[in-house]
């Protein structure tokens, strides 16, 4: 089985909102001189978690579309590193931190899951 319609996956829905609450954050809290350094990276970060499962679920076989998601989990991972190194700057509150991380977290535990779900072939 392959080729999922990507805009139906769970994943891909909390992905995308996890996303869109990073970047209000990093554009809220970051200081701008960060702006090509720290506050491009977690953009990045946090974009390259849906992107990898909306462009692996267009993959012909479960093999490859399980590869996308490997890429989407170290993007997470990278994610929450990022936002636990900008709450060391103090660009972020603890609490702030702890929301966002959390639910990083859900979208990396969820995405886990549809990988273990998906039969190699």
């Amino acid at each position: 089985m392959g080729m999922h319609n990507f805009r139906e996956l769970k994943i891909w829905q909390r992905a995308m909102d996890l996303a869109v609450e990073v970047y209000k954050i990093v554009d809220e809290f970051f200081p701008k001189e960060e702006r090509f350094g720290l506050s491009a990276q977690v953009k990045k970060s946090a974009v390259s978690v849906p992107s990898n499962i909306s462009e692996g679920a267009g993959r012909a076989t479960n093999n490859k579309f399980r590869y996308f998601l490997e890429i989407s989990i170290g993007s997470n991972n990278e994610l929450q590193n990022l936002l636990e190194l900008a709450r060391r700057f103090n660009y972020i509150t603890q609490e702030r931190t702890d929301k966002i991380i959390d639910e990083a977290v859900q979208v990396y535990k969820m995405t886990l899951s549809f990988y273990n779900s998906l039969m190699p072939n």
